[in-house]
Parts: structure tokens; sequence; C-alpha cells
């Protein structure tokens, strides 16, 4: 039961909204608790109780980092001033140990059921290529729904009452709601507890307008989702499965499609995911924001996966780059080589962990840890070469403020975004490798003109994709510019907005769901 199947937008989400706005508003976060563990469950059976170990244990670690913080606060008051500071530190250790177990825990559950195959692969890879008799069983689990983002959530809580920004939960069933929120648990956005378990719990009744706008944001992700990310699954899984059969120019036209395709397909996804919860009344956190804008790398990660990349940020890159340790090479490496390279040396080692997690977290393969050491290395490079960067310009006279330049900067962000999907696509390394080799040495442009690239594929559709994209980049525009296109539909008279909400489903129901090529597939992201 996924977002953009009938299953769900036609029967499940419309029985839910209309039990919830009948029950009385103190029980609707029943409903809601429900309904999430119902979707859950038809989409992950009996490992449903990963997610129930999850949270039982989420809330039991909180609580006692809880009891542990009153204590704290009692003990020091209870001390003289010149002791406080022994006290708070003997508190401190047995929080960072209580945190610490719980890291461990989530952590160590993912890194089982999703990369114990893998690493004890490559170790039997390594035992044979040194001729030691040794092969390790690789076990294979069954990985429920949304583990990777539910675990996210749990290690944010975790760390979050460890910090004392957030209290824990009492209530054991507003935990469970928010980290099992049906919208929101096969694709994210990663949320903080802080920002949505209040609005969830609070069973505020569904009004005209969210229910307007919060179908329409429906509507326009399933536009996305359907018409172009469905549509060009097939051309792009022919050309990457089977790339040995098509020159480079083909393989460029696979590459572009899959970034069009991943873009569509997650953007969509998130926008159906974001429009539920408008409905409901709980605003979720973006997670894109016209990515394809950037004028670097770095920009680019800052528009696109946002939860995933504030989470590596919040969790990953300041703990790291900020721990005792860091500090000390920062101050002395600050001496030596000055104030713009000397704090790269910490801030290089925390963004080579940042991307070495986020290539692991899309999944178990050379080809995504591959794609993390491309990012690092494309945003690394950028800042150490900034001031050579400047200076090259300074000197050829180039305006680094004018709309040329800018122009450049975000096309070559685009070229170099589609060089990293492209090894995040491949079938493993070997195959990234021959491809990106193919494009470079093998390139026929008259493919273009002969429809080789179509790769048995309906010119229709693409067109019809084409035309899709041309509209979500006018619309891009105008986010970009600070407009909003449902506002300006809103402020319309009603035979208007209607005529657009009709033009808009019937061009999903022609294009997409009836049309003759069209095979439905599961949301990219679900199996991240």
């Amino acid at each position: 039961m996924t977002y953009s199947q009938p299953l769900f937008f036609a029967v499940f989400l419309p029985l839910v909204a209309l039990g919830y706005q009948l029950l009385p508003q103190r029980h609707r976060w029943k409903l809601m608790l429900a309904a999430s563990y119902i979707f859950f469950y038809a989409t992950s059976r009996k490992l449903l109780l990963y997610l129930v170990f999850s949270t039982v244990s989420v809330h039991h670690l909180g609580l006692w980092m809880g009891a542990i913080h009153t204590e704290r606060s009692a003990a020091v008051k209870a001390v003289d001033r010149s002791e406080r500071k022994a006290v708070k530190a003997q508190y401190q250790k047995q929080l960072h140990g209580v945190v610490v177990l719980g890291i461990l825990l989530h952590i160590g559950i993912l890194l089982v059921v999703k990369y114990s195959g893998f690493f004890l692969g490559n170790l039997n890879a390594l035992f044979g290529a040194v001729h030691l008799p040794l092969t390790l069983p690789e076990p294979h689990f069954a990985l429920p729904l949304g583990i990777s983002f539910y675990t996210m959530q749990a290690v944010s809580y975790l760390v979050d009452v460890y910090r004392g920004t957030v209290k824990p939960d009492r209530n054991l069933a507003r935990l469970a709601l928010w980290l099992g929120f049906f919208p929101q648990i096969m694709e994210g956005p990663i949320c903080r507890y802080s920002e949505t378990a209040d609005q969830i719990w609070a069973g505020n009744p569904i009004s005209y307008h969210n229910l307007t706008f919060g179908a329409q944001r429906f509507a326009w992700g399933m536009l996305k989702k359907i018409v172009v990310a469905d549509q060009l699954n097939w051309p792009v899984k022919e050309i990457f499965l089977n790339y040995t059969d098509y020159n480079g120019a083909v393989i460029f036209f696979g590459m572009i499609a899959y970034t069009v395709q991943l873009y569509m397909d997650f953007s969509g996804s998130l926008d159906m995911v974001i429009g539920t919860g408008e409905i409901f009344g709980v605003k979720l956190p973006e997670n894109f924001r016209q990515p394809f804008f950037s004028k670097t790398v770095s920009e680019f990660w800052t528009r696109w996966h946002i939860t995933l990349g504030t989470w590596f940020k919040d969790y990953i890159f300041y703990p790291v780059s900020l721990s005792g340790g860091m500090k000390t090479l920062t101050a002395n490496a600050r001496k030596k080589l000055g104030n713009h390279y000397g704090p790269m040396l910490a801030s290089g080692v925390a963004l080579l962990a940042v991307w070495l997690a986020n290539g692991l977290w899309h999944g178990s393969g050379w080809n995504y840890i591959c794609f993390g050491l491309y990012h690092f290395v494309l945003i690394f490079s950028g800042t150490l070469f900034e001031p050579l960067n400047k200076s090259l310009c300074d000197k050829l006279h180039i305006n680094r403020q004018s709309k040329l330049w800018h122009a450049w900067q975000i096309f070559r962000t685009v070229v170099l975004v589609n060089f990293g999907e492209l090894i995040f696509r491949a079938h493993g390394m070997q195959a990234a490798l021959g491809m990106l080799k193919r494009i470079f040495t093998d390139f026929d442009p008259r493919v273009f003109a002969n429809g080789d690239y179509l790769v048995d594929t309906d010119g229709k559709s693409l067109i019809v994709c084409l035309i899709v994209v041309l509209v979500v980049l006018a619309h891009s525009i105008l986010r970009e510019r600070g407009g909003s296109l449902r506002e300006v539909v809103a402020r319309q008279k009603l035979p208007v907005r209607w005529l657009c909400y009709y033009v808009l489903i019937l061009f999903i129901v022609m294009f997409g769901a009836y049309a003759g090529s069209y095979a439905p597939i599961d949301p990219l992201y679900a199996g991240f």
C-alpha cells in the first residue's frame, strides 16, 4: 500500500479522515495510532515488531535519562558551589552511557539487518584473495518498512533528551504515534520530536483550508510520481541493466533520465506525504527547496533531502568537528596554516564521516560508498580551492555576482550531480566505471537524431514527461522567486479553481494511470 495506489488515496486515507473527523478530539490520536500500525502491518507484516521494539526501548531509555537529569539537578542544588562541577561530571557520565547504549542498540540493529551481508561478503572475498580457507555465512534479513527513517528519528530523540533540548515523553502512545506516523513512515521526512509530536497528538479538526490545500499538494505529487517517475522507469532500468548494448550518448540520456526520475519520484512522494499531513493539520518539514538552482554541490545538499542533511549535520558533523580532539587539532593547524586552511582539517574529518554515513545510509554496496566519497571530494575541494578560485576570477576580471557566472555555476552543479547519480544507480562500481568510460569514449550524438536513445520506449510518453518537467521547472522558478502556485490558484474564482483541479486530475489519469506504457513502481526511496 503505497501513497500513489488507489487503495491508499481512494480507500484508506478517506476512511481515516472521515473517522478522524467524526471522533471527539480527545480520541483522535487513538485512530491515528491504529491507522499508522495498520499501514505499517499492511506493508511489513510481522516486521512490525522492529518498530514496536524501537518505540518501547526509546521510551524507556528516554525516561531513564530524564530520571538522571532530575537527580543531577537535585544533587547540584544540595552541594557547595565548589563540588558542583564534580557532581555534574558524575551524572554526565551516566547520561553518556545511556545515550551510547541507545545509539548502539538502534544503529546496531540497522547495521545487522541492512549491512551484515555486505560486510561479510566483502570479508569472504578478502579471504579468497589471500587464499585463506575460511568462509563466513552471509545472512539475509527481511527489512521492515522505513527502518532507516524511523531509526534516525529514534536516535535524534535520544540525543535530544541527552542534551536536555527535549524532555522525555512519559506517554508511550504519543511517542509511538510520532515514531510511526503513517504518512511519513515510508520515506520521511525525518522529523524531530519537537517539530511534530504535539501536532500529531493534538487531534485538531480537519478544516476546509487544510483539506483543499492538502489534496492539492497530494495531487501535485501524484503528477510527478505517476506521469514522470513511473513512466521513465523502463528506459532507465533497461539502460543501466544492459549498458554494454548502448553507446555513450544513450547512457548519457539514461543518466539524465534517472536523475529526473529520482527527483520526481522522491519529491512527488514527499508532496503526497506533506499533503496528507496537511489534511490533518500537521505541518511536516519540507524536504526539497528547488535543488537544481544550486550554485555549488554543497548548496545542492542543503536543498535536496533537507531533513537527512540536517540530521547528519546536527548528529555527526558538529559532534565530530567540535569534539575535544578536533578542537585541539584546529587550534594547532590554525597557527601553522592560517584561518582558512587550519580549520579545514577538523571539518574535513567530520565531512568525511558525514559522507561515508550518507553513502551507506542509502544502501549496502561499494557504489553507494563511492557516491558518498564523490560528493565529499567535490565539497571539500570546493572549500579548499575557494581562495584560488577567487584569485583567478579577479585576475580574469570575472564578476562572480553576474547572472552569467551564476548560470555557469548552476549548469556545472547540475552536471556534477548527474554523474554522482550515475554512480548511485549503477549496478556496482564496475558497471558505473564502464558507463562513464562509454560516455567519454563512445559518445555518438547521432542517436538523438535517429531516435535510438528511446530504447523501445514510446516517444509520446517521453514528450508528456518533458511537458510535466517543464511545468515543474516553471513552478520551481516561481517558488525560487518567493511565489506560490497554490496561493495563486486559491485566489481565483470558483470556476477557474475547479477547472485547474480537473485539468490536473484528468492529466494524471490520461497520461499516467491509463497510459499504454504505464507500469506502477514502488517509491524509490522506500528501498533506502
